[in-house]
């Protein structure tokens, strides 16, 4: 039960892992529950890495963050990455054997997932995360993946 952090841009995740990414959305936290629970039912050798892609806009403050001051890139990935850890808690909590990395990346959540999955098992997205059209029924970045991951990608969604 490992649960190494990392922000280590976009080398590949190792060829025995499924790789979910994780926006902080309801449906990201189902694909991570499912991908938990894959890697659980089958025994296998199965790690687990967890992704989110961030830009400034998209970033947490850092903790020491105050009106006009300017935190550094570091800081803004450590809140980036200390806020996933803390947003999956409860539902990886639930697989302790299974081994966890997590990467907060600065990139394009699409081109995050795409690189990271390369080698991958498998690739595992929620249908619908944080941005777009409530409506449609997969989101642009789920249909990047679908289209040009190298893995096989399984695209989740909650059942209404």
């Amino acid at each position: 039960m490992s649960h190494e952090k990392s922000v280590d841009g976009l080398n590949p995740a190792p060829g025995n892992s499924i790789v979910v990414g994780h926006d902080g959305s309801d449906g990201a936290d189902y694909a991570l529950a499912t991908a938990l629970g894959l890697a659980d039912e089958l025994q296998v050798a199965v790690v687990i890495v967890i992704v989110r892609a961030w830009s400034l806009s998209t970033a947490p403050r850092p903790p020491d963050w105050e009106f006009g001051y300017v935190s550094s890139f570091d800081e803004y990935a450590a809140a980036v990455d200390e806020g996933l850890v803390e947003d999956v808690r409860m539902i990886v909590d639930k697989h302790p054997m299974v081994p966890i990395s997590y990467r907060a990346v600065h990139s394009s959540a699409a081109k995050s997932l795409i690189e990271i999955s390369r080698n991958a098992r498998m690739l595992v997205v929620g249908s619908r995360g944080r941005g777009g059209l409530a409506g449609m029924l997969l989101g642009s970045v789920g249909d990047q993946c679908v289209r040009h991951a190298a893995c096989p990608v399984l695209v989740v969604r909650p059942r209404s």
